[in-house]
């Protein structure tokens, strides 16, 4: 009677297996888990206690919290209350471990895979023919359009130089060669940026001539006034920009345009008269020297004429011009005068080239390849021309579909 009176609190409580068997086990809650383990084994395997592991390669979870039992806890003390679902499954046997010639025969797989170091290379290599490749040459077979179409430029504009002159309208290229002389780009300012300096309080002129210096860059142009706004020849005019010079070149250019060829001149003095105009286009676009630029290179000790030459080579840009002057100087000025090879494949598929033929009969043409070798950062303007424009996009297309063959 004791017994009953001081005994546990009996659980009935709901085992399932994986296998799908179900029953219901009435244990006290003092009972322990691997007891109720037992228990559950016999009901749903008999005779299979007469191994022993078999009681620990089982294990009871609860079905609710997902709580695997500890086997030396009772029932009470992992809180299972009546009516809890318990699942007995088995537990997942540990992957064997690699068998030593598995683990051998990995490593050698890994080792043929692994790339060869510098030593294993010249061992590999030891008896093969020493070749000495010029890494200069072979840079330079990999050709640069930039590099490659200022020669382009040179060559095309003595073609267009020798059809214009061809030309029967000879007498309308000539005024228009004029015109286009008259409204030399170097006279030109670009508005925008002039009225965005002038609404900054600088003087028209002297933003015109900062513009002018600068590429038309606004930037380089405001710093170019403050560094210079206490210089007392900030307004001294450009070098041939003389208002006496300027008087003089326009009247030649009208008394030129007025005259034209006589009917009773010859073809070679046509030919000779346009082409002193095309010298006087090349004359007024020579190249102008970022005064800034030269007055910093002389400064740490170069020639005035070689800082001058750098700075041509390298369109006015200070610190390439410096690499260039302490470096090989490669290319010389003289090579910026070079044309291409007339008869290389590159050349004859342009003058082939239908849109570039008829680009080649119109001055503005001829007008902006001379542009562009003086100021190659006035390609972009050309380019977005509409007559020059797919001239230069025809030019560019040969270039790169030859240059990958």
């Amino acid at each position: 009677q004791e017994e009953k009176i001081f005994a546990g609190k009996v659980l009935r409580l709901h085992v399932c297996t994986m296998e799908g068997a179900e029953w219901l086990e009435e244990v006290p809650e003092e009972t322990t888990v691997e007891k109720l383990k037992e228990r559950c084994l016999k009901h749903c395997v008999p005779g299979s206690l007469e191994d022993p592991k078999t009681v620990t390669h089982h294990k009871l979870i609860h079905a609710t919290s997902e709580k695997v039992l500890t086997d030396t806890k009772t029932v009470l003390e992992e809180n299972i209350q009546d009516r809890d679902v318990l699942l007995l499954i088995k537990k997942r046997a540990p992957p064997p471990l690699p068998k030593m010639a598995d683990v051998s025969a990995e490593e050698k797989r890994k080792q043929e895979q692994k790339a060869p170091d510098k030593d294993a290379i010249l061992k590999a290599t030891a008896n093969l023919p020493s070749r000495n490749v010029d890494r200069t040459v072979a840079h330079h077979n990999m050709r640069d359009f930039q590099t490659e179409l200022r020669k382009i430029l040179v060559s095309l504009i003595e073609v267009a130089q020798k059809l214009l002159a061809l030309n029967p309208d000879a007498v309308e290229l000539f005024k228009k060669a004029n015109a286009m002389l008259d409204e030399d780009e170097e006279d030109r300012v670009d508005e925008i940026a002039l009225r965005q300096l002038t609404e900054m309080g600088f003087p028209e002129s002297r933003a015109v001539k900062a513009l002018r210096l600068n590429h038309m860059s606004v930037t380089q142009a405001m710093e170019w006034l403050i560094e210079h706004a206490d210089d007392p020849t900030v307004d001294a005019p450009l070098p041939g920009q003389t208002p006496s010079e300027a008087t003089a070149e326009a009247g030649a250019s009208s008394a030129e345009a007025t005259a034209g060829p006589s009917s009773e001149a010859d073809g070679e003095e046509a030919k000779d008269e346009l082409t002193e105009i095309f010298k006087k286009i090349r004359r007024k676009r020579e190249f102008r020297p970022d005064p800034r630029a030269v007055i910093a290179l002389m400064e740490m000790g170069f020639d005035e004429k070689e800082v001058v030459d750098a700075l041509r080579v390298n369109n006015n840009q200070q610190n390439a011009a410096c690499e260039w002057l302490l470096g090989d100087r490669k290319p010389s000025p003289e090579d910026l005068d070079k044309g291409i090879d007339t008869n290389s494949p590159l050349f004859q598929a342009i003058l082939e080239n239908p849109v570039v033929q008829l680009g080649l009969t119109n001055p503005k043409t001829l007008l902006a390849f001379e542009d562009m070798l003086e100021n190659p950062l006035n390609s972009t303007q050309w380019m977005n021309d509409p007559e020059t424009g797919p001239v230069m996009l025809q030019i560019s297309r040969i270039f790169q579909t030859l240059n990958r063959t």
